[in-house]
Order: structure tokens, then C-alpha cells, then sequence
């Protein structure tokens, strides 16, 4: 496909969309499945340890079944070549045995993003997919047409939200009581407040190396913005939410009306200090964009320009979100002033 004639608005997704919401629903009941017949000890097994992510015994259960799945469906909307981790190849044609180059779709997938949530079963997972018509080595995450985001519920919970949307076509959301087996319509909207006060706003600091770094950053941005808060209160709050697509959710639903993953940003100043550059978000890490998106979430680059990134397994993502428009204009200056101070920010 000619790369400058594309226009993602002018695909017809709708039959890939339901076999990407029939394959979520599947993939639920597998995982939800295997929590419950294993021990946190069991799931928390590490099976690889690679380049990427680590991968652990409950990764191995939603790749083996994404897989198994898809291929008997690819078929039927014209093939698709699978991106996700767990092939050694980063990606997969399906059905087996067919043509990459004649794939109608390429996709991307993260079956099981917060996997340490969902292993110790402290907090819910998400199965996040993104689908956009192949474009081989060229595709990318603004080409992205629809795309599915649906919860891995806690033992203990018997509700889960799946959300989804095609581009230009707006999004939907239904919570699943698996109780009763039904679904229900879900309405979620970000929130529409014009300043993080008294809200949920803050820099991710998920892994040990630069945390300090990252937790002077949120200070400077906050107390910027903010001032200084009167003795014996607080004007904003903070969650660390180990999970791209949970944090996604989190501004989705109105929770949260900022939050920001620098992580790539810290390789130097971890190189300084004699430490390996630490685990970042991944595009399949952040593949269900276009939802938020559709919803009315600002999502940007650091430098504030639209959100993308190849539709790739190895490319390190930062990214910022805002819950509105007033949020961004609350925040965006302070935080470009605070990342041009330390050179990153041209």
C-alpha cells in the first residue's frame, strides 16, 4: 500500500473488529481460567528471560491461547499478521502456512498487560489489541482503525470492563458480570475538570534505577503548577499503576487527568550511573491509544506532538496523557520547561 495515499478513515474494520472482541472474550476466559486453577507461586514463574520484558508462566498461558485462536479466524477477514510477544520471530502470519504480503491486517497484541498485577492478584490485567490494514515494516501506531481493550478481573471480582473503538467512529464500552455470564452497556467518559487539584496527576516510577530522578520531576511539575500547598494539605494525588493499558483505563474512566511515562527518557542518566537501561513501555504496550483518543484523552509524545510509534515489539515509548484539553494547558508548558532544563527536550 502506497504509505502516502493511506487514509485510515476509509477502512472497513468492522468484521476484523468482531473477531477481535470474540478472540478478547476467549482470551478472558482462558486466563481468568488458569488464575484460578494455579498458585500465585505457579503463575509467577519466570519461563524467558530476554531483550524485552520478562516473561512469566501466566504470560505463557494468554500467548499460547492468542495464537491457538486466532488462526482459526484469520481466515475469514483475510489474514493477519500477528505481532506479539512470545514469537520468536516478533511476528506471525495467520492462518499458518500464508503470505505476510498478501494479509489484509497487521496486529498488534498485548495478551496480558499488568501481568504482575494479575500473577499476585493485586490488581486487574488488560488484553490490549490494535489493528491496522498491513503495511509491512511500515505500519505504525497512528495506523491503527480499531482497536480492544478487556479486563483480566482479580479471583475476588466479578466484573470487567472491555472497551473499543474505530477510528473516527467514536467508542464504546460494556462491563461483563461473570456471575451471570451477561454484558451490560457501559458509559465512561475522562474527566472534564480544568485543573489536576484535587485530582489523580502524576510522572509513572515503576522499576528501581532513576526513580529518584523521576520523582524530582512530578515535585518541580506539581509544585509549579500548583504552588505550595497549605500546611497539612495536599492539592493532588498519585497511584503507580504498573499496567500502560490500566493507566489508559484510568484516564479513560475519569479517574486520572494526567499521567506521564518518561522511562526512555532516563537511558543516559542510568548510563551515568553505570546501570542498563530499564524496562520501558512498548508499542503493544500502548496499542489501544485510539480509544482513549476517541474518547477525548489528549495523548502526545513528550515534545507534544501526536502519539505514535512503530507498530513494532522493541521500540521504547513515552508518552503523555491528558484527560482534556484545560488539563493540557494547565500542564503541558511547566512540563516541557522542566524536560528542556535537562536537556531533553530540544
Amino acid at each position: 500500500m502506497d504509505a502516502t495515499a493511506f487514509d485510515p478513515t476509509d477502512v472497513d474494520c468492522d468484521g476484523v473488529l468482531q473477531l477481535t472482541l470474540r478472540l478478547h472474550e476467549k482470551l478472558r476466559e482462558r486466563i481468568t481460567t488458569a488464575c484460578a486453577e494455579s498458585s500465585a507461586a505457579q503463575l509467577s514463574a519466570v519461563v524467558a528471560d530476554g531483550p524485552g520484558d520478562t516473561m512469566f508462566a501466566i504470560d505463557a498461558v494468554g500467548e499460547s491461547a492468542l495464537i491457538e485462536l486466532l488462526d482459526a479466524e484469520a481466515a475469514s477477514v483475510g489474514g493477519i499478521v500477528l505481532v506479539a510477544e512470545g514469537i520468536d520471530t516478533g511476528a506471525v502470519c495467520l492462518p499458518r502456512g500464508s503470505s505476510e504480503t498478501q494479509a489484509r491486517w497487521r496486529m498488534i497484541c498485548d495478551p496480558i498487560d499488568g501481568t504482575r498485577c494479575l500473577m499476585y492478584q493485586k490488581r486487574s490485567a488488560w488484553i490490549l489489541t490494535g489493528v491496522a490494514p498491513n503495511r509491512g515494516s511500515q505500519s505504525r501506531l497512528s495506523d491503527v482503525v480499531c482497536a480492544v481493550q478487556t479486563e483480566l478481573p482479580l479471583q475476588k471480582q466479578h466484573l470487567s470492563d472491555q472497551l473499543w473503538a474505530t477510528r473516527g467512529g467514536g467508542a464504546r464500552a460494556r462491563r461483563f458480570d461473570r456471575l451471570r455470564g451477561q454484558n451490560s452497556p457501559l458509559v465512561l467518559r475522562p474527566s472534564s475538570a480544568t485543573s489536576i487539584v484535587q485530582g489523580y496527576a502524576m510522572i509513572s516510577r515503576l522499576f528501581p534505577g532513576a526513580r529518584d530522578e523521576l520523582a524530582r520531576i512530578d515535585d518541580e511539575l506539581m509544585l509549579r503548577v500548583l504552588g505550595t500547598p497549605p500546611p497539612g494539605k495536599a492539592l493532588c494525588f498519585e497511584e503507580q499503576y504498573p499496567s500502560s493499558g490500566g493507566q489508559l483505563y484510568e484516564l479513560m474512566a475519569g479517574h486520572d487527568r494526567f499521567n506521564a511515562d518518561l522511562r526512555p527518557l532516563l537511558t543516559p542518566t542510568l548510563l551515568a550511573r553505570g546501570l542498563s537501561p530499564s524496562v520501558c513501555c512498548h508499542p503493544y504496550d500502548i496499542c489501544t491509544a485510539l480509544i482513549a483518543t476517541e474518547l477525548g484523552v489528549e495523548l502526545t509524545n513528550p515534545d507534544g506532538t501526536a502519539l505514535d510509534a512503530p507498530m513494532d515489539l522493541g521500540s521504547d515509548v513515552a508518552w503523555v496523557g491528558y484527560a482534556n484539553a484545560a488539563i493540557r494547558r494547565q500542564i503541558e508548558p511547566t512540563l516541557h520547561a522542566i524536560l528542556r532544563e535537562r536537556g531533553w527536550l530540544s
